[in-house]
């Protein structure tokens, strides 16, 4: 009657174990600090050509030379 308890097959075999993974590369190294301070190069110098373009700040405009010209309307 094996039909009513059938025969469990064998477990197969494990696999073998995976070999250990290699230390992961250090992110403190020279060549990571020359290619941020390359970045924020860029970014700085990107920043200073559309920053020097503007004349005014929060307290209005930097150069009185502007503001205090004389016009031909007697100003």
């Amino acid at each position: 009657m094996s039909f009513i308890m059938p025969k469990v097959p064998a477990m197969p075999a494990l696999p073998p174990a995976p070999a250990p993974m290699p230390d992961p590369p250090s992110y403190e190294d020279a060549d990571r600090k020359a290619a941020i301070a390359e970045k924020e190069r860029k970014i700085r110098a990107a920043r200073k050509g559309r920053a020097s373009t503007i004349l005014t700040s929060a307290k209005g405009l930097e150069d009185d030379e502007y503001s205090t010209k004389k016009t031909l309307l007697g100003g």
